[in-house]
């Protein structure tokens, strides 16, 4: 990371020796309309990932939580994608939603008779495309809202039924808040690696259509090793930097408000 912040100062190809150009790379970066486009595109992608995740993750976890017969199979299933390649995850999908021959369109069109999406070929369609790709990636996600719900007392449960509580009334009154904490973390690792997509863009899209799929970790990978410009490359990773660290500060003291910690009760 020192590396990377004094390279950031300087003009560097790799080939040739590293030249001090001071706040150059920067005043450049906040010039440069890629810059902004790349940002923008991300930022889409996290408003649309990071509730997505944490949403279908959460039901997810509840389901697998209830003892039904088969229910290490179907807990594994939900694992198992969490493992493979995202080079293989990327290709599955891009299949899935082919416009044109794909298994999504073709649902669509014999459910309710319409021509699907363009997805990935569409500006409009390509990053809730990506969004949704995500529903293979929520394992760990899943697994750790698993973990915390099988530690909650039963007790709690049982006094809300004899008290007329139902389901959802259990759910936002006594499981959300006392798996806030959990929420949280898994908030803020979301929000970090959506910002770091990459993977998938690299491989279907390219930044297309329409530069619709730019995102950030992708123009900083084709500076980086595209134009090998890694003074600009730094610059543009210290800026993401900036901006997470931000974020999860904000998120922290937000929480501060909201999370309910079991040490807070007893005080």
């Amino acid at each position: 990371m020192v590396a990377s912040l004094f390279i950031s100062f300087t003009s560097y190809n790799v080939i040739e020796s590293a030249q001090w150009i001071g706040f150059g790379n920067y005043i450049n970066l906040f010039q440069d309309n890629l810059f902004y486009q790349s940002l923008k595109v991300t930022a889409y992608y996290v408003l649309l990932a990071v509730p997505f995740t944490i949403v279908v993750s959460l039901l997810l976890a509840v389901l697998l939580n209830f003892k039904v017969k088969g229910q290490p199979f179907f807990r594994t299933i939900f694992y198992a994608p969490t493992i493979v390649s995202g080079v293989s995850i990327a290709f599955l999908w891009s299949w899935l939603l082919n416009p044109d021959f794909g298994v999504v369109n073709s649902i669509i069109f014999q459910v309710f008779g319409v021509k699907g999406p363009g997805w990935f070929t569409s500006a409009d369609w390509v990053v809730p495309s990506f969004v949704l790709m995500r529903f293979t990636a929520l394992g760990s996600t899943v697994v750790i809202f698993l973990a915390s719900l099988q530690t909650l007392p039963d007790e709690l449960y049982e006094s809300a039924s004899i008290d007329g509580a139902g389901r959802l009334t259990r759910f936002f009154k006594i499981t959300v808040p006392l798996i806030s904490p959990v929420i949280l973390f898994n908030s803020i690792v979301t929000l970090i690696h959506s910002f770091q997509v990459f993977t998938e863009a690299y491989v279907i899209t390219k930044g297309g259509p329409e530069w619709g799929s730019f995102f950030y970790i992708l123009y900083l990978f084709d500076t980086a090793f595209g134009q090998f410009r890694m003074g600009y490359a730094s610059a543009q990773a210290w800026i993401l930097f900036i901006i997470i660290f931000i974020l999860t500060m904000l998120s922290l003291w937000i929480s501060s408000k909201v999370v309910h910690y079991e040490n807070d009760s007893k005080q």
